[in-house]
């Protein structure tokens, strides 16, 4: 059985994780230790509760678990801190933010999440609204615009001026 130094294992482990998201298999090869001694390094680090997707995995294919470990390793992050840890391990800051809603959502008691349910409907019913009062106003002054060169053709053309646009 092989002993591998602590630094040698961190930087092949550092392979397995996000960004580089490198496969077991290949992994293996190229550094010559067996899969199965990857494998039970990548296990002690979901242990542990290191946020270890499956090789390969995109960040919205990940486990519960998974996902669970990457909110609450970003839970006391700032703003610019989560952006870094984002970046290290090839996530979207709003991918981690969804799932952080989700946990608290999932979290919430029947009553709690029908409340917050139906902020969300009002708030969206509020803002569909607004959309439709400003898309019916920009529709008038299109129309209008519209009369309005129609308008200012018909006058060319009734005192006979050659039309400039055509």
């Amino acid at each position: 059985m092989a002993v591998y130094s602590p630094v040698r294992k961190e930087a092949i482990l550092k392979k397995l994780l996000p960004p580089l998201n490198r496969s077991v298999a290949q992994l293996a090869s190229e550094e010559g230790i067996s899969e199965q001694t990857l494998y039970n390094w990548r296990n002690q680090l979901k242990a542990q509760g290191y946020a270890v997707p499956v090789s390969g995995q995109k960040a919205d294919d990940w486990s519960g678990e998974a996902k669970l470990a990457v909110v609450i390793e970003a839970a006391p992050l700032s703003e610019t801190e989560l952006s870094q840890y984002c970046r290290e391990k090839g996530l979207l800051v709003e991918q981690v933010k969804e799932w952080r809603s989700a946990c608290v959502m999932g979290n919430m008691s029947e009553v709690q999440r029908k409340a917050a349910e139906k902020k969300q409907a009002r708030e969206d019913k509020k803002r569909i609204k607004t959309l439709e009062r400003e898309l019916n106003r920009k529709e008038k002054a299109l129309a209008e615009a519209a009369a309005l060169l129609v308008l200012r053709k018909k006058l060319r053309a009734y005192y006979g001026e050659e039309d400039e646009d055509s």
